[in-house]
């Protein structure tokens, strides 16, 4: 059997189809509420980067958005990141949970952080974490779930270890 010839793909050939979108492109309606749970290792895999974009996403829809950080989730919070000194991207994509978290924040959504998490796992104080992320009782990872729930909220929970 001989080898198969085929161009290999190059930078703007499009791989899949672009066009078809299956599901209509839906938008919060008046007084829509989002709540974003997430209890992961930054950079131990892609769901931390993935869920922060799906909540900016989810905001630019117009839904009223909460992202709650807790368990190892608070990490993602923390303000001093960077290397060799805070702020310093020491390869690319060190700074994206950072620079993301900041979109949302700068978008109008909601970051909490367990204060249990940051302090009785992590040494974190609250001080630690980036302005603008409002630090909760651990009491609270369940009533935000309550409150969400309650008023109809499209929530998404992600729990890795």
């Amino acid at each position: 059997m001989g080898m198969v010839n085929v161009d290999p793909p190059k930078a703007g050939d499009a791989l899949v189809n672009l066009d078809e979108k299956v599901f209509p492109d839906h938008q919060a309606r008046e007084g829509d509420r989002a709540l974003v749970m997430m209890h992961t290792v930054p950079f131990e895999g892609s769901v931390g980067l993935v869920n922060m974009l799906t909540t900016t996403r989810i905001a630019r829809k117009g839904f009223d958005t909460s992202f709650v950080l807790y368990g190892p989730g608070v990490l993602m919070g923390a303000a001093g990141r960077g290397f060799p000194k805070v702020g310093d991207e020491a390869f690319p994509g060190n700074l994206a949970f950072n620079n993301q978290m900041q979109t949302i924040l700068d978008e109008g959504s909601k970051i909490y952080a367990c204060r249990f998490a940051m302090a009785g796992l992590y040494g974190m104080r609250e001080s630690d974490l980036m302005a603008g992320i409002k630090p909760f009782h651990p009491l609270d990872v369940l009533d935000v779930l309550i409150d969400h729930w309650r008023d109809g909220a499209l929530t998404i929970a992600t729990w890795t270890v």
